[in-house]
């Protein structure tokens, strides 16, 4: 339709015009803080440190900035959100109100699900009701749990009827990234109530990537090595060169921290290292599919998932921005499992449900899909960090600093708004502030 082109166009230039005006910014030898990775938190730290006065150099192994927000603007005619697409928590997000300040043109969207299937069947409202409830009482039944212990959430699960399978797919995978086995009730019950959520149609990827246009980032410099046992400061070692700083920021994720891609010397000390371990990456693998035509009676922005037997549900966001995209959402242990398989393979399975659920023409019309790749890509290895079962104190360790030196942020440290970009800006934020505090103290006492 006209109107789409003219959208997204209009978001395109958008996309293009961030890319564009970003500067080449050389790899100064000694700033006060050296920041690594350039997604949401090492944006929210850098402009915080800039505030208080502080020089510092975000380092991203990337060519872009942004991390796991990576807005597509060319596959499917419209801005397409690779990454994270809702602003949650709009009430607490900086990134609401950089959006409306920029003319963003936002959706308020409910993530309640709005249709529900058991394979071909759709429940009808009085089924949906107790889907609902169900999600309620697994919700105040973790609450409750976390009180006492820190136990898996499918201990808050009272009985796996259809309505509580539908719930544990929809709060677990489809939400935290892990199936509620795999997940913390301490963990879950602290995280927030993300309403108002809110989506972008510029992309989120975009706007984040605006926000973080004025921070000085040196793009394609991986960190090697941060050396951070000798003298005051530390060495953070670059395919670029050696950066020396008073103190440094890391905000890779636990994945990337888990498999090692940056050496510590001296090695991290054992409480660390169990910390990042016990709170490993989850998956949310997109599968957006455009298809012209017929919508199968869903109506614009609805939540949609499909349950079947055998955990291979797939969680469908119909017709964004009255688009002809049906995009598709696996989680948890199936997500990885299909990210292993490969994009065919993926692409093949969402075409497989269409035509279950909506009959057999429907993958006909697939015109065009693709797959997002977080669990191989070296630079995140999964979508965000959850904790595991009987692990949630290990969250407050994986934020404790080495040596007063080296100190790390992140969505894994966003406490109540863990696994969302703007809890990872904050994070960013609040430990600039803290490093400032540190850095402040000596030059204090010297005068």
């Amino acid at each position: 339709m006209q109107t789409n082109f003219q959208l997204s166009r209009r978001g395109l230039l958008a996309g293009l015009a961030v890319l564009a005006a970003r500067p080449v910014w050389a790899l100064p030898s000694n700033p006060d803080v050296v920041v690594i990775g350039a997604g949401a938190a090492g944006i929210g730290a850098a402009l915080e440190l800039t505030k208080r006065g502080l020089s510092c150099v975000v380092v991203e192994a990337d060519s872009r900035i942004g991390g796991r927000a990576y807005t597509d603007t060319t596959t499917f005619g419209i801005p397409f959100d690779i990454g994270c697409a809702w602003i949650h928590a709009a009430d607490r997000n900086p990134f609401y109100k950089y959006a409306q300040d920029d003319g963003y043109k936002l959706h308020f969207h409910d993530l309640n699900l709005t249709s529900l299937y058991y394979g071909q069947r759709r429940s009808d409202a009085r089924g949906l009701k107790r889907e609902h409830e169900a999600e309620e009482t697994i919700r105040k039944n973790s609450e409750r749990i976390a009180k006492r212990r820190d136990t898996a959430v499918t201990a808050a699960v009272p009985q796996w009827t259809p309505p509580f399978e539908a719930a544990a797919t929809y709060l677990g995978p489809m939400d935290m990234g892990v199936d509620l086995s795999d997940l913390s009730t301490t963990d879950y019950a602290r995280s927030a109530d993300l309403d108002p959520n809110y989506l972008v149609y510029e992309g989120y990827g975009t706007l984040v990537a605006k926000v973080g246009e004025s921070v000085p980032v040196k793009l394609s410099t991986p960190v090697r090595t941060i050396r951070w046992g000798e003298g005051k400061g530390v060495r953070v070692e670059t395919d670029a060169g050696t950066i020396e700083a008073r103190a440094a920021i890391v905000t890779v994720s636990t994945g990337v921290l888990a498999a090692g891609s940056i050496r510590f010397d001296p090695v991290l000390p054992e409480w660390k290292e169990t910390a990042i371990g016990e709170v490993p990456m989850g998956l949310l693998a997109k599968i957006p599919m455009l298809i012209p035509g017929d919508r199968f009676g869903i109506k614009p922005f609805e939540n949609v998932l499909i349950e079947t037997p055998g955990r291979q549900e797939i969680y469908f966001l119909a017709w964004p921005w009255e688009s002809d995209l049906m995009v598709g959402f696996v989680g948890g242990e199936f997500g990885w499992q299909l990210s292993a398989a490969g994009e065919d393979a993926a692409i093949d399975f969402a075409k497989q449900r269409l035509a279950q659920t909506f009959g057999s023409d429907a993958p006909k019309r697939v015109t065009k899909a693709l797959f997002t790749k977080w669990a191989s890509n070296p630079l995140t290895r999964g979508a965000y960090a959850a904790c595991l079962p009987g692990h949630y104190v290990e969250r407050e360790k994986l934020g404790r600093p080495l040596a007063e030196r080296v100190f790390f942020a992140g969505e894994a440290l966003a406490g109540p708004l863990i696994q969302t970009a703007g809890g990872a800006f904050l994070s960013g934020e609040e430990t600039a502030t803290k490093v400032a505090a540190q850095l402040a103290g000596p030059r204090a006492k010297a005068a």
